[in-house]
């Protein structure tokens, strides 16, 4: 059995108070645990101190970890909520009740709209540390799924699929996002998982032999060149992730390049662009595949030189190229950037900083919590807390999020460089309002890599996009047609409702 010590070592630099509140909180659980048993018939309180520890390490910090352990103790042995106010104070009842909340209702399906979206994404805009301890707890959960009964197993494997994996990777946590696609990859979908691993094992042993030996020549050059290289590693694709892009390219497991990857890990921006220049002067890269997401960052914040280049052994590679602050971005996402202390904030003025508010400005615990500075949250989380306010219906917004966060995603650019991240097959409509809704409104043209289109046009990753707008101009019906982003079908109807009333009352004056 874990002790609290298997939870603390794994922070960075716990302060004695930290330690003293997760303490306080494992004695509490482990009481509350007692009679408690999980399927496989191991004690409950294994669950909760697993979920613990992942927060541990990725970063969290005491009060989190603490509401970690605690996170059951509501919902499943009946622990009143003032119980745990006075023992650990407003903020820690706070995070339990707000992971209480959202495990209360119970998935049914991506396209059955179901209220624990809405709370779920909700949660997520309002105070991250709630779904910290949320994924926290569904990764522990998923990796024990051959003990859960068959037909809550496979609803739980494909709620993780549908939701939380998706939303680790909008939070930019590639490591969590990998592990709760995995795990439950086998137990939501048993058919398709065997059919891709017997391809993927085909010729497994082979990609491994191939994928050792270029690594062993990447560094041979590297070194040749006097590059200072930190770290290098290889990866073979996951298997969902892999099943995924295997659909997307026509079931033709050979129009996926990235399969082999290898990562290149040094100590500034200039040596990545270096480690490019050295690979590309001994391998070919191939047309299209090089992608600057150093100077053009995914909204998520991921930031890396990725090339694929031919291997000479008949094979491509993909090869990722960044520093180690990209490493650990990439791998923890908003949790590398969340430094949450009693009383206030290290992490200085990031938008994280606005999504965890301290204990000294929430007011006495209650299930608003402190309003939200806005102007600094990434737009498609500012755009769900402005959907909740706008929208009373369930169904229309699970709808119109959807899109916004599952759908696969493409990157255009404004004349200026700037990244806009939309849905497949958005339009230039789209992009106006993602830029600003006074765009959206007076947009009466556009054009795409200097060429004037339609404003019905779908957009290709990588377009440039240029909104022509006028005064006068106004949306009309037919641009809901066009639009596939909740935030440009909503200041649609918004400003062709103002326009009628406008016009109603310019008849009732006459």
């Amino acid at each position: 059995m874990s002790s609290v010590k298997d939870i603390t070592g794994l922070m960075s630099l716990p302060s004695p108070e930290e330690i003293a509140v997760i303490t306080r909180a494992y004695s509490f659980a482990e009481k509350a645990h007692r009679d408690h048993k999980r399927f496989s018939g191991e004690p409950y309180f294994t669950h909760v101190v697993e979920t613990a520890k992942t927060l541990a390490r990725f970063g969290m910090r005491g009060n989190t970890i603490a509401a970690g352990l605690l996170h059951d103790t509501i919902e499943d042995v009946g622990v009143e909520a003032e119980d745990i106010k006075k023992e650990f104070g407003s903020d820690i009842l706070f995070l339990v009740e707000g992971v209480t909340k959202l495990g209360k209702i119970r998935y049914r399906g991506l396209d059955r709209h179901n209220e624990s979206l809405r709370k779920l994404f909700v949660a997520t805009a309002k105070d991250i540390r709630v779904i910290m301890i949320r994924l926290a707890d569904r990764l522990h959960n998923v990796r024990t799924l051959e003990y859960v009964p068959e037909h809550k197993r496979e609803r739980i494997a494909k709620e993780t699929l549908d939701i939380y994996a998706p939303v680790a990777y909008r939070l930019g946590i590639q490591r969590m996002h990998r592990k709760l696609e995995d795990e439950s990859f086998r137990y939501a979908y048993p058919k398709e998982y065997r059919e891709i691993k017997e391809i993927f094992d085909r010729e497994s042993d082979e990609r491994k032999k191939i994928l050792t030996k270029f690594h062993r020549s990447i560094i041979k050059e590297l070194t040749k060149h006097n590059v200072e290289v930190l770290k290098t590693d290889y990866r073979l694709k996951g298997l969902y992730s892999l099943y995924l892009k295997y659909l997307r390219k026509d079931k033709d497991i050979h129009k996926i390049y990235d399969i082999l990857a290898i990562r290149v890990i040094v100590p500034t921006v200039a040596d990545c662009y270096n480690v490019l220049g050295v690979i590309h002067g001994k391998w070919r890269p191939m047309p299209k595949r090089i992608k600057d997401f150093i100077s053009f960052p995914k909204p998520n914040g991921y930031k890396s030189l990725h090339t694929t280049v031919f291997t000479g052994e008949g094979a491509v590679a993909e090869i990722q190229i960044k520093t180690e602050e990209m490493h650990n971005e990439a791998e923890f996402g908003i949790a590398s950037h969340i430094s949450y202390k009693e009383g206030g904030h290290s992490g200085g003025e990031s938008w994280i900083s606005a999504l965890t508010p301290p204990n000294w400005v929430r007011e006495e615990h209650s299930d608003t919590p402190t309003p939200i500075r806005t102007d600094r949250v990434p737009y498609w989380l500012k755009d769900i807390l402005e959907n909740d306010s706008t929208t009373s219906d369930t169904s229309e917004f699970v709808e119109s999020i959807k899109g916004d966060l599952f759908e696969h995603r493409i990157f255009v650019f404004t004349p200026n460089g700037d990244v806009i991240d939309l849905p497949l097959d958005a339009s230039p409509v789209d992009f106006a309002y993602a830029v600003h809704s006074d765009i959206g409104d007076r947009t009466f043209g556009a054009k795409v890599n200097d060429k004037m289109v339609s404003l019905d046009k779908p957009l290709q990753n990588g377009d440039v996009v240029e909104i022509k707008t006028r005064s006068s101009s106004k949306p009309s019906e037919k641009w809901l047609r066009y639009a596939k982003t909740s935030l440009a079908q909503r200041r649609i109807r918004n400003a062709l409702a103002k326009n009628k009333k406008g016009s109603h009352m310019y008849q009732d004056e006459n």
